[in-house]
C-alpha cells in the first residue's frame, strides 16, 4: 500500500512538472553582451514568465561555429561581428543579420597594473613594451575582439608613424596570453599575470575597470575613419577545416539574427523585438555601449515583417 501511494504521489510530481515546464529560448552571444543580456533575460521573462531564456556565452565566431558546424538548436544569435553571422550562418543557417549596436576597443587593467599611474593615449605603446609588462587579447580564430585587437596594433604602428610596432607587440604578447574567453582573460588581469588586456571599451565599463581610452584613428569605433581602418586586415580560420578568410578593418557592428534551426520562433521573435526596443536599446546604452538607430541590414527583404519597423 505505501509502494503504492509513492508512485501515485511521484506520477503526480512528474505530471505537475511537465504541464507547467516553462518553454525555453535558447540565445548564444557574445562574451561583451553578457551583462546587457543577462539584465534583458530578467526583464523578459518578466514579460513572459512563462519563458525560461537560456543564454550560451562565447566568441561570436564559436557561437555561430555551435549552429553551422554543430547544428546546435538555437533562438537567437547575437554577434559582437555581424560579418560573422555573414560569412558562417548566411545563406545556409540564417537568412538575415539586423546591425543594431556598436562599441570600440580600450586596454583595461587594473590597481595593481605595472605603470597605471602614467599609462594614456599617447604612451601606451611605449609602456606595453616595457620589460616585465604582460599584455593579452582573445584568440582571433574565436573571438571578433581577438582579430579587432590585431588590428588595433596595425593601426596604430601608422597612426603613430612607428614602422616595425605591429610585429613588436606581436612578439611581445605569448600564446599563453592568449585565450578564447574574456572571462578567461579577465581572470588573469585580476589574478597579476596580466598587466592590460585588449577588450571593449564596455565590458571595461561593465566591470567598473580602469582602462585607456584610445584615439578614434585605432579603436574603431567612428565611420570617419573607414578608410583607414581597411587599411588593417587578420586573417583568421574560414567555414572549412585548412580554410582562411581575411578580416579588414571597420568601425564596430553588432549583429543579431534568427537562425534557421530555431525551436521557438515566435518567441525568439519576441526576444528580438524587445533588444531593438527602446527599453533594450536603453539597456545597451546603460552598459556602454552604442546603438544603432535606426537598425541596419543587408538583407531587409529577409527580416521578418514585425521587426522591419526597426530598420
Amino acid at each position: 500500500m505505501f509502494k503504492r501511494i509513492v508512485l501515485i504521489c511521484l506520477i503526480l510530481f512528474l505530471s505537475s512538472s511537465f504541464l507547467y515546464a516553462k518553454e525555453e529560448l535558447i540565445i548564444f552571444h557574445a562574451g561583451s553582451l553578457s551583462i546587457p543580456f543577462e539584465e534583458m533575460e530578467v526583464n523578459f521573462e518578466k514579460k513572459y514568465p512563462d519563458v525560461d531564456v537560456v543564454r550560451e556565452i562565447g566568441g561570436s565566431r564559436a557561437c555561430a561555429r555551435k549552429i553551422s558546424d554543430l547544428n546546435k538548436p538555437c533562438d537567437v544569435m547575437a554577434s559582437a561581428d555581424y560579418a560573422v553571422i555573414d560569412q558562417l550562418l548566411i545563406p545556409k543557417h540564417a537568412s538575415w543579420n539586423i546591425q543594431f549596436a556598436t562599441n570600440e576597443m580600450a586596454i583595461m587593467y587594473t590597481e595593481h597594473s605595472k605603470y597605471k599611474d602614467i599609462i594614456n593615449k599617447d604612451n601606451w605603446v611605449e609602456i606595453l613594451l616595457r620589460e616585465g609588462v604582460n599584455y593579452g587579447h582573445s584568440d582571433p580564430n574565436v573571438d571578433p575582439c581577438g582579430y579587432r585587437a590585431l588590428m588595433v596594433w596595425q593601426l596604430a604602428e601608422k597612426h603613430y608613424k612607428q614602422d616595425g610596432l605591429y610585429d613588436e607587440l606581436i612578439k611581445g604578447c605569448p600564446a599563453k596570453n592568449v585565450r578564447p574567453k574574456e572571462t578567461d582573460l579577465i581572470a588573469l588581469l585580476e589574478s597579476g599575470d596580466l598587466d592590460y588586456l585588449f577588450i571593449y571599451k564596455s565590458v571595461a565599463l561593465q566591470h567598473g575597470m580602469p582602462f585607456v581610452e584610445l584615439p578614434a584613428e585605432v579603436s574603431l569605433k567612428d565611420n570617419k575613419y573607414e578608410d583607414f581602418y581597411k587599411t588593417a586586415s587578420v586573417e583568421i580560420t574560414g567555414k572549412t577545416p585548412g580554410s582562411f578568410v581575411t578580416e579588414k578593418g571597420q568601425a564596430m557592428v553588432y549583429g543579431l539574427t534568427i537562425p534557421n534551426n530555431s525551436p521557438n520562433y515566435q518567441m525568439a521573435l519576441k526576444f528580438m523585438d524587445f533588444v531593438l526596443s527602446k527599453e533594450g536599446q536603453d539597456i545597451m546604452v546603460k552598459n556602454g555601449q552604442g546603438v544603432i538607430v535606426p537598425a541596419k541590414s543587408s538583407q531587409e527583404d529577409e527580416v521578418p515583417a514585425v521587426l522591419k519597423r526597426y530598420l
